[in-house]
């Protein structure tokens, strides 16, 4: 989402680093930059105005253009000041003292409320919850049959209740929203997601219907879903939303999309109240905590190597990766076999554009991001698709591979010829590679050297 930001945010901080002497006409110009950088992300005016107003004040002070690395100074102030922007700490969630604690979710229609309910509740499963899901949108025929697919696919508890033939109104949803509250109790679940209506904060009725739910369930969250696509749009609801119903949170959607940023920038400042979740993508795991610091670091080209750790740590099996690594390392190498399951467990992280905007922009990682970013993802499935159509001694011994045998492998596979070869060709350079580090070998060179063979496979 902030690719283009970080770009122009990066160009400023260049035309700083290369002034012999920092002025106060050098950093205003390069803080003018900032600006505009900031109100072309859709950034709210307000909001630009008086973060520029603060970072102005301590960038031009003594203490920055007497230091021994000015540049480095004003690159800090920016970035405390964004954290300060953004909140701090990473925000808390609220739990009930007393079983079950209620999650109400607001937002307006096509938000992602429904699926950002799905992906909260598994959320909540991995840290040892048992949630229970309810829709109480009785308006949209399909928004409660969708919310049902959503939780059958994480395996989660929702309530449908019975509709009795009662007409779609504000009694019939604080009777479903009672119902599920009970149910939560009688199944011992602890906590209880509802998903609502999506709405207008200019639809009177239905944000009447929405205080109404409040007063009757009493939740410990209020989580507002904003599609970060829509930009300020998504800043003005939210602040109306706070106004009726004194929201707890938001959860910002679809940030994998082509959004310009903006609404994560504003939304804190506008409404008073922190940004908590993300939804990265589409998957039920495609969902994080919301981190100042580490969104601030991606924002400045800083990367977010402790969200990745985590997703390493989360999703890939440890033991596995020990396994490979002993024997990509040792005389013999790895198999064809070995490869493909490391593909496998690669593919759990996401795409390796995602994982390299994890790392640092600048420096030494620049050039990885720019070879990542020529990486043809639907290669590795091809790839997988070859060694799947090996035999297991095919996969375990490459020199037997004839050329009949490559002909039948490419047939099977769905690809040609070539690109069996080339595979075999890769494997083979990589095999080398691993065992030469295994041996003491230039560390640095031959890892460049791996991620130039990855980029080729992407051709």
């Amino acid at each position: 989402m902030f690719e283009t930001l970080t770009d122009k945010l990066q160009r400023a901080f260049k035309h700083l680093r290369g002034q012999g002497v920092l002025t106060e006409e050098n950093i205003s110009a390069a803080l003018d930059e900032i600006r505009i950088a900031l109100l072309e992300a859709d950034v709210n005016l307000t909001v630009v105005d008086a973060l520029i107003a603060h970072i102005r004040v301590k960038a031009i002070g003594q203490d920055v253009l007497t230091s021994l690395s000015p540049t480095e100074q004003v690159i800090k102030i920016v970035r405390d000041e964004l954290i300060t922007l953004l909140g701090k700490d990473t925000a808390r969630f609220k739990f009930a003292s007393k079983p079950p604690t209620v999650i109400l979710m607001a937002g307006l229609q096509g938000s992602g409320k429904t699926t950002t309910s799905g992906k909260l509740a598994a959320w909540l499963k991995k840290g040892g919850h048992r949630p229970l899901l309810v829709s109480v949108d009785v308006y949209r025929p399909a928004a409660r049959e969708q919310l049902k697919i959503v939780a059958q696919s994480i395996d989660a508890k929702i309530y449908e209740g019975d509709l009795k033939g009662e007409p779609a109104g504000t009694a019939l949803v604080e009777r479903l929203a009672k119902e599920a509250r009970r149910e939560a109790v009688l199944s011992a679940c602890d906590v209880v997601i509802v998903d609502t209506a999506g709405r207008l904060h200019l639809d009177s009725e239905l944000m009447h219907e929405m205080e109404r739910l409040k007063k009757l369930l009493d939740p410990q969250e209020i989580l507002f879903v904003a599609d970060a696509m829509t930009g300020q749009d998504a800043v003005n609801s939210a602040k109306e939303f706070h106004t009726r119903l004194a929201l707890t949170g938001v959860v910002l959607t679809k940030i994998d999309g082509d959004a310009r940023g903006g609404a994560a920038l504003s939304i804190r400042q506008v409404t008073g109240q922190p940004i908590k979740f993300l939804g990265t993508g589409e998957k039920p795991d495609a969902f994080e905590a919301f981190h100042p610091d580490r969104i601030v670091s991606r924002l400045l080209g800083m990367g977010d190597m402790l969200t990745l750790i985590e997703n390493v740590e989360e999703k890939i099996d440890r033991k596995k990766s020990e396994e490979f690594a002993k024997k990509a390392l040792a005389g013999d190498g790895f198999s064809l076999e070995d490869f493909r399951d490391q593909l496998r467990q690669i593919k759990k992280l996401g795409s390796i554009q995602s994982i390299m905007k994890m790392l640092p922009s600048v420096g030494p990682f620049q050039g990885m991001q720019q070879a990542a970013a020529n990486v043809d993802e639907g290669q590795f499935t091809r790839i997988e698709a070859i060694i799947n159509s090996m035999t297991k001694q095919e996969r375990a011994r490459h020199e037997i591979i004839s050329g009949s045998r490559r002909k039948r492998i490419a047939h099977g596979s769905g690809t040609s010829v070539q690109e069996v070869n080339q595979l075999l060709r890769q494997y083979v350079q990589m095999k080398k590679m691993f065992q030469s580090l295994g041996k003491g070998g230039s560390m640095q060179r031959k890892l460049m050297g791996s991620l130039t063979n990855m980029r080729g496979m992407g051709r």
